[in-house]
């Protein structure tokens, strides 16, 4: 399965969270009011598609992946808010990395989420998440490292229910935020997985003037 785009990717996702949203069945009670949380950048304009399907406000949850020195793009753990950096050992031991020698990494991460945070947020809240079904969303899921401290963050605020939905994953990466959630919702889990845009024909990298358009604010 590929995806035209993320934007295709997002419809796809939002038609199977239709059907499985909490009260979608007969016998159950009212559900809990939904939100969906994109993780900046690629992962907004999935969100959004979601959000517009499940009649939901769409917001972001910041998170910063923090990369192997030499090849950024692979995960190694990840920053939200202002808890410790999360990182994954068997990637670090694969690495031959400690987490002192990421400290510095981990640090510029965490800058560039404060900078995000001013301007996606503006000096507004984050949105309450207590009582209600927290839908967080990616474009995809490599390591796992982001979206287990995207997760983390979400859970602390209390939701009724955590979703975490991406359109595709590696098997591995799919394992390690299982527990982390009490669903997750992924379209495509192939097994040559490689990187998440080879499974997309366009994915174009975004700017911060997508994202707050996506948002609404921009």
């Amino acid at each position: 399965m590929r995806f035209q785009d993320r934007n295709e990717a997002g419809r796809e996702l939002a038609r199977r969270l239709r059907d499985g949203r909490p009260g979608a069945g007969p016998a159950a009670g009212p559900p809990p009011a939904a939100v969906v949380l994109g993780l900046p950048r690629g992962g907004v304009p999935v969100a959004y598609e979601v959000a517009r399907a499940l009649g939901a406000p769409l917001d972001v949850l910041l998170v910063r992946k923090i990369g192997h020195p030499r090849h950024p793009e692979y995960g190694l753990g990840a920053v939200a808010g202002d808890a410790p950096p999360l990182y994954d050992p068997d990637a670090l031991a694969g690495a031959g990395l400690t987490e002192d020698d990421l400290a510095p990494a981990a640090e510029r991460e965490r800058a560039e989420l404060r900078r995000r945070e001013a301007v996606y947020r503006g000096g507004r809240p984050a949105p309450a998440l207590a009582g209600r079904w927290a839908v967080v969303v990616d474009d995809g899921l490599a390591t796992g490292a982001t979206a287990r401290a995207a997760l983390r963050a979400a859970r602390a605020a209390g939701p009724a229910r955590l979703t975490l939905a991406v359109p595709v994953a590696s098997p591995g990466g799919l394992r390690t935020v299982r527990s982390e959630a009490d669903d997750v919702t992924c379209l495509h889990t192939p097994g040559e997985f490689g990187a998440v845009g080879l499974w997309y024909d366009d994915f174009e990298q975004l700017t911060d003037a997508d994202v707050l358009e996506l948002l609404g604010t921009g």
